[in-house]
């Protein structure tokens, strides 16, 4: 956040009211997303013994990975919510509506998930593959700049980035005090079902091959 702040709001300044606050909140919405499916790559793979012992429904183990994620990411925002308010922020009742958003973001990340566990296991260098596209997720969301800077000919397309409609919906609710637009909570619960539909598919394809596989 250090980095950020000096970087483009002292020194590139963007034109964003209470930068810090609002780039760390970016930052820790990014960090759920990013840190839930990287770790979601390798749970099949690290978990041999219980794919080729223990009968149980291979996808808890991708969620058992995702829950302690969310674990993580929520003890993070209690914690934020405190700091904003030294930012000088002043919280509404709205806050409330933060832990409906990390839950949705939560499907996100298990729809996510299953597909990459599964690709994973059956082409061991997806990893690399993906750590590409959270690269450019980092920069194709409004992490570190405003949306507002997006040509209004390319907005349509930006706004169907499910990562930027949540990110945009938790400043709305932590820092504007104002309910998320109408179109971010359907892009968002669009992309929720379609991610969880395909990364389910994904996953039961794979799914007889993984103790071949491991």
């Amino acid at each position: 956040m250090l980095i950020l702040t000096l970087v483009f709001w002292l020194l590139v300044r963007v034109s964003v009211s209470n930068y810090p606050a609002w780039v760390l909140l970016g930052l820790l919405v990014w960090r759920f997303f990013s840190v839930g499916t990287s770790q979601s790559l390798n749970s099949i793979i690290g978990n041999a013994s219980l794919v080729n012992k223990v009968y149980l429904p291979r996808y808890l183990i991708v969620l058992s990975n995702n829950l302690a994620n969310f674990l993580g990411a929520t003890l993070e925002f209690v914690v934020f919510l405190p700091l904003i308010v030294l930012f000088g922020v002043n919280l509404s009742v709205l806050v409330f509506l933060l832990p409906i958003l990390l839950v949705l973001e939560f499907l996100l990340i298990v729809g996510l998930s299953l597909a990459l566990s599964a690709l994973n296991l059956k082409y061991r260098d997806f990893y690399q593959l993906w750590e590409i596209v959270l690269q450019l997720g980092f920069f194709v969301s409004p992490i570190i700049y405003d949306p507002d800077v997006i040509p209004a000919r390319y907005r349509a397309v930006y706004s169907l980035n499910p990562m930027a409609s949540i990110i945009d919906s938790v400043r709305s609710i932590c820092l504007y005090n104002r309910l998320p637009s109408v179109f971010d909570v359907i892009v968002l619960i669009a992309s929720i079902a379609l991610f969880l539909a395909l990364g389910l598919a994904i996953f039961r394809h794979f799914e007889p091959g993984f103790a071949e596989e491991i």
